[in-house]
């Protein structure tokens, strides 16, 4: 049996191939940000990582965060929507309040830190200081799109960098 699919549906199909993922932006009474120094690469970023099938996205989030730093969480709201267009990731990221645990490093981070707001926009790549940032600024959730490491134009100007 011959199956003919259209330019235009092969094209769909390929176009539509995401990966979601979560984030937890944790911050304590004091402002201070809970971070991670990821084991793959270096950078810091708010912890987070794939949702799984099965559970709901700040389950998911609460889920990685404690995995990946000892911290349990409570999830506030959705603060952000961010699409990396380089590698079809698109990332939903929470605020959420520490609930209880012990910060600790694990396979996926060498280190775990409550960063200030001015240590997250020296320390975090652009594309992920915007997701603290967002959620630390408690306003509308923001949707935003970037390459990985920079907001793309349209979702520029509005990140300031130390």
């Amino acid at each position: 049996m011959l199956i003919y699919m259209s330019n235009a549906t092969q094209e769909g199909a390929s176009m539509s191939l995401h990966s979601v993922s979560v984030a937890g932006v944790v911050v304590r009474e004091d402002g201070r940000v809970l971070a991670i120094r990821r084991a793959d690469n270096g950078a810091w970023e708010a912890p987070g990582g794939v949702l799984e099938l099965d559970e709901r996205p700040e389950d998911g989030a609460c889920r990685e965060v404690l995995e990946e730093t000892g911290i349990e969480v409570a999830p506030v709201r959705l603060t952000g929507v961010y699409k990396n267009m380089a590698r079809g990731v698109v990332a939903l990221v929470f605020l959420c309040r520490p609930a209880g645990g012990v910060e600790r490093t694990s396979d996926e981070s060498t280190a775990v830190r409550w960063l200030t707001r001015e240590e997250v926009q020296t320390l975090m790549t652009e594309a992920y200081a915007v997701r603290v940032l967002d959620a630390l600024d408690g306003g509308t959730t923001q949707v935003r799109a970037h390459d990985g490491l920079r907001l793309l134009a349209a979702d520029s100007g509005t990140v300031s960098r130390a």
